[in-house]
């Protein structure tokens, strides 16, 4: 009884007119980790739109995972630094070798450091990527490594800062994916005042996460001054980083439509695989 009191059920819609349709029902359940099971779990019906006909039911969790990679990576390529080549990934969850894997895509990674509680875990993800050729490490030391890595990811359920923004150096990249709730934090005060901050959508980030609602409440965050969200990025109607020096921060809480696009990809991927 009680065990599941900090779990979230999550429903994301989306409406393509004319195309598809699909909607995420999501649980995410953040003590399942004590008993090895994944945190997140879930199921994305994806419709016909005209005709409102059952098209595919996708496994939720890994259609997730890839879309969260894939718009880090997108919003990497417009805020971290063309030359960096460090990354540091906070948070041992089924997202992180997704995340590794996109921000490689993007950017010439030759050092990976991976951080979780759990040792053991950060190790078997290392194991995983450095199987697949990536240069991973598992590191036991968080503050040692923030000042060192260009990019750092954060992906994790933490209600709480990570680490002390008094560690960020100019011209990082930090890409924070967790904190899906109003009262959770993966940064603290220090690391928002420095950086240029940029969500993946106004709506959501402005709502439903602690690293830019507390801030914003508590007068730290001015929301006129958030630079810019994912599609003004990608429409070039406004810019990403603007020096070398500049910290740039992406705060990711997820959009309905990302999951629709996923959702389009792996379909017309199955399609194509079996005609």
């Amino acid at each position: 009884p009680g065990f599941d009191k900090d779990s979230t059920m999550l429903l994301m819609p989306a409406w393509d007119p004319g195309k598809n349709a699909g909607v995420k029902v999501v649980v995410v359940s953040p003590h399942n980790r004590e008993k090895d099971l994944p945190t997140i779990q879930g199921t994305y019906l994806y419709f016909d739109s005209p005709t409102g006909t059952l098209k595919a039911i996708l496994e939720a969790k890994t259609l997730t995972n890839k879309r969260t990679a894939a718009a880090s990576a997108l919003a990497s390529r417009y805020l971290s630094r063309k030359n960096a080549s460090s990354l540091l990934l906070i948070g041992t969850g089924s997202l992180s070798p997704d995340l590794v894997r996109a921000h490689c895509s993007v950017r010439s990674i030759n050092q990976v450091w991976i951080y979780g509680r759990s040792l053991q875990k950060a190790q078997r993800i290392a194991n995983i990527l450095e199987e697949e050729g990536f240069p991973a490490t598992a590191i036991e030391d968080l503050d040692s490594f923030i000042p060192k890595a260009d990019i750092i990811s954060c992906a994790t359920t933490s209600d709480s800062p990570l680490f002390s923004g008094k560690l960020l150096q100019k011209g990082q990249h930090l890409d924070l994916v967790g904190s899906y709730r109003p009262n959770m934090r993966e940064v603290d005060d220090d690391a928002i005042l420095q950086s240029s901050v940029f969500l993946d959508n106004y709506v959501g980030g402005m709502k439903e996460t602690g690293d830019i609602v507390i801030p914003i409440k508590k007068g730290v965050l001015d929301p006129d001054s958030i630079k810019a969200d994912l599609f003004e990025l990608c429409s070039k109607i406004k810019p990403g980083r603007q020096t070398a020096e500049e910290i740039t921060l992406f705060k990711s809480v997820g959009h309905a439509l990302e999951d629709l696009a996923a959702a389009d990809y792996y379909f017309e991927k199955f399609q194509n695989k079996n005609s």
